[in-house]
């Protein structure tokens, strides 16, 4: 880091100590493991999560009673990734689950765990690198991630066989992670991919941060912590954009968004939907904040998802 800072100084004679210390401060607290923090997340999404704490609990003791396990692999830049899995009483379903910003693999889905483990699927609960037991110090914000997706498919195919059906299915950074990750060339046994409240990329959801949270201009923050980012994490802010990716989608996408998400607001999913190939599917659930729309309203969620796992050449 103090490499980069000492050639961030080149160009502070067109920016103001002050600015520069911001855009540092910015990165450090957001795209950094030990700097982000969950509490900060959960205050800025908005959402009201103890309205929902005692049927979390409630899913979280019954999912805990089913057989389940620690595993790990490996990323192509050498980290070592943990996840939870469940098996399914159907061996040949699996939906893999990526959780979003700051958060881990066994927390994100505990609702959902209802929902899946009921109908047979087994569940694999990565977390993220940077995140939980996963190792890592840059947050990769689905650009990074969609490449370990593909190494948890991977997985998850030597595991159950090659006749394995797969669903990817994420939230908030999670949701982004699957929909980049369509844009890569993905095994056939990915059949469907649900995205929930998913950004289009770091850069432009950092920006709406920036701008309605605390009434600050992008720049110079974006671009300082863009340079910083390529140096340090290996990757731009914007070099991977889910509205760019869902062009080159092959596998059926449903998107999920809450009409009242102020963190990742609804017309990121408006315009990924726009941009996305067919076949494509879309709810948005009126009233739900950031990651409360299976909450809101699980009836019209759970129905979605069947509709559209029914539309899939699943089993």
């Amino acid at each position: 880091m103090k490499r980069v800072v000492t050639k961030l100084a080149a160009v502070a004679g067109v920016l103001t100590a002050s600015q520069l210390a911001e855009a540092l401060y910015f990165y450090r607290r957001t795209m950094m493991r030990n700097n982000a923090k969950v509490e900060r997340t959960i205050k800025m999404a908005g959402t009201d999560w103890g309205q929902y704490m005692t049927l979390i609990g409630q899913r979280k003791e019954a999912m805990l009673l089913r057989e389940h396990r620690e595993v790990f692999c490996e990323s192509e830049d050498g980290l070592k990734l943990c996840a939870n899995y469940f098996p399914g009483t159907d061996t040949k379903k699996v939906v893999i689950c990526f959780h979003g910003y700051t958060s881990e693999g066994m927390k994100d889905f505990i609702g959902l765990s209802d929902y899946y483990l009921k109908r047979g699927y087994g569940m694999l609960l990565p977390d993220a690198r940077a995140h939980g037991k996963s190792e890592g110090t840059y947050i990769g914000f689905g650009c990074l991630d969609r490449k370990d997706a593909l190494q948890w498919i991977k997985w998850v195919i030597k595991e159950c066989g090659e006749d394995i059906e797969l669903l990817l299915h994420g939230i908030s950074m999670g949701g982004a992670t699957v929909l980049m990750t369509s844009g890569l060339e993905l095994p056939a046994q990915v059949k469907g991919i649900i995205s929930d409240c998913g950004f289009t990329s770091p850069k432009e959801v950092f920006t709406h941060v920036l701008h309605t949270m605390y009434h600050l201009p992008a720049f110079p923050v974006i671009a300082i912590s863009d340079y910083i980012n390529r140096k340090k994490a290996g990757y731009g802010m914007d070099e991977c954009n889910a509205a760019r990716e869902v062009k080159k989608s092959s596998v059926p996408i449903l998107m999920i968004h809450g009409s009242a998400d102020s963190f990742v607001p609804a017309s990121m999913c408006e315009k990924i939907y726009e941009n996305c190939n067919e076949p494509k599917r879309k709810l948005i659930i009126e009233g739900a904040a950031h990651a409360e729309s299976y909450y809101k309203d699980m009836e019209a969620y759970e129905s979605a998802l069947n509709d559209f796992i029914d539309s899939l050449s699943v089993k």
